[in-house]
């Protein structure tokens, strides 16, 4: 008997005698992809992770089994079941040849044969032994939006919602840059606000949630991505704050940025015009940037709306220079890297190709001529020098044209760079250069550029458009963005830190 046989005679009948699938809000998952397989160099993917079955109950994975063939012995499949459970977090999982069943606690280590398998209520009353009214609303309410949660997306939805549950009112996911934290945010949003949870826990009203960013470009961004909220979503600006005389109120979703909360007449910040306990759930993105010191730009903000509940999302896992967010967020609900998200699948591999030229370092010499500025003799001007105390014109022309002749110039790309001043720089070069006719072919989108680079930038997204191909910038996109088919990452500044390069990469 194959493994297919077994599943059909033997397998799935055991699961139906314990009542999977037949037992109300209970389901059985076949042939489960947990992960979509590495990409592979050239075409192709490796493996997925594939578990035979996943048992659902109550709209929440509690187990996996790895079914082996009748004729192979039940241990044959316990390492597979056991990483199964690992990569989804799962406390009890389950091998079984049809003949033997196999069960493994992921929590006690405990592990050994059973008879039959447990009914939805017993294994739901093993993973959650103690019983939370909220944790029933929040699973009762399906995913919101159109796109399906990645597995690492879904457990760290349930896991923040579990700590709601659980009255934890500071909270972190750390999750590499790509993988969907604004995605995870929604969901989380999606069902406090359905679900009607409030920091008063009665039930009367919907949550009033806000979402703090420290770009324009990362609000607008997650705004977009609420839009199954319709018309509870509010974008606060300071603009219209002045022209009307008076923070908004008129809805549940507010979306602004740091600068924006810490503006105001007089030297009042604007967010002291709400009540301290207005919010119900703060989510705050990027929470590594700004610092959670005393004097970072997002602390005084929290502090004042410390009723709240807090959640920080960042793509950086605990290092010294962000000690201080992990000290005021507490030890993340759940971890999920940008190595784990490669081999998984979920991001694209890369591959770091560095390029050193002989005009990297510079000493001035008498016959050399300075157009502006002044120059310090016998100086070894360096990497981080460049086009911030140094720039020399004929270097950039010729760093440019290595860079068009290194990429494919038909595929996007990103180039970051020094300062602002330096990204226009670029920009000019690489059209002067290009061997497309296209004047839009590279653009600048810094935070000088306003209104206009965010339209050049909402196109660069634009799967299907082409112009313009590359952006040139400097620090408003080195926190991500949301753009699936660039091929190059140019990086035309020193990156002294693993945090920022992480970032731009994912």
């Amino acid at each position: 008997m194959n493994e297919a046989e077994t599943r059909a005679e033997l397998i799935d009948p055991l699961l139906k005698e314990s009542g999977w699938g037949v037992i109300e809000d209970s389901k059985v998952l076949r042939e489960y992809h947990i992960t979509l397989g590495k990409l592979q160099t050239g075409a192709g993917r490796a493996k997925p992770l594939i578990s035979d079955y996943i048992l659902v109950y109550k709209s929440r994975k509690l187990t996996a089994i790895e079914a082996k063939s009748a004729e192979k012995e039940v241990g044959e499949g316990v390492a597979q079941a056991k990483n199964y459970a690992e990569k989804l977090h799962l406390l009890t999982t389950f091998a079984t040849n049809g003949n033997e069943i196999y069960q493994i606690c992921m929590e006690t280590g405990s592990e050994g044969l059973i008879q039959q398998f447990p009914t939805p209520d017993e294994l739901w009353n093993k993973t959650f032994k103690i019983e939370n009214n909220w944790k029933d609303k929040y699973n009762a309410i399906s995913n919101g939006g159109i796109y399906k949660p990645r597995f690492f997306q879904e457990i760290s939805t349930n896991k923040a919602l579990d700590a709601i549950a659980e009255e934890k009112d500071r909270l972190l996911l750390t999750l590499a840059t790509g993988t969907g934290k604004t995605n995870i945010a929604f969901q989380i949003a999606w069902k406090l606000f359905h679900a009607r949870w409030n920091l008063k826990w009665d039930g009367t009203r919907r949550p009033r949630i806000l979402y703090l960013a420290d770009r324009n470009n990362l609000a607008n961004q997650a705004f977009n991505e609420f839009s199954a909220f319709g018309d509870a979503l509010v974008r606060i600006r300071p603009d219209e704050i002045r022209k009307k005389g008076s923070v908004p109120t008129n809805g549940s979703i507010f979306f602004t940025i740091f600068q924006t909360f810490m503006s105001g007449p007089n030297d009042t910040p604007y967010f002291g015009e709400y009540p301290k306990d207005y919010f119900d759930f703060i989510i705050n993105d990027e929470c590594h940037r700004g610092g959670a010191n005393d004097e970072g730009n997002w602390r005084a903000i929290m502090e004042y709306f410390s009723p709240a509940v807090q959640l920080g999302l960042t793509a950086t896992p605990k290092r010294d220079e962000n000690a201080d967010t992990y000290k005021y967020f507490g030890e993340p609900l759940y971890v999920y890297s940008l190595k784990e998200g490669i081999n998984d699948g979920f991001l694209t591999p890369f591959k770091v190709r560095r390029i050193k030229t002989t005009m990297d370092d510079y000493v001035y010499t008498s016959d050399d001529m300075i157009l502006e500025g002044k120059v310090e003799a016998g100086k070894i001007y360096t990497g981080t020098d460049w086009n911030k105390i140094i720039e020399i014109k004929a270097r950039e022309a010729y760093n440019t044209k290595l860079l068009l002749q290194e990429i494919n110039q038909n595929e996007k790309g990103i180039v970051f760079c020094a300062t602002q001043d330096h990204a226009l720089a670029i920009m000019e070069l690489i059209n002067q250069y290009k061997k497309s006719t296209e004047p839009n072919y590279c653009v600048r989108v810094t935070a000088n550029d306003g209104k206009l680079g965010d339209q050049y930038l909402a196109e660069f997204r634009d799967n299907e458009k082409t112009i313009p191909t590359i952006l040139t910038t400097s620090q408003k996109l080195s926190t991500g963005v949301d753009a699936r088919n660039i091929r190059s990452i140019v990086l035309m500044r020193p990156i002294n830190s693993m945090i920022e390069f992480k970032q731009i990469i994912g």
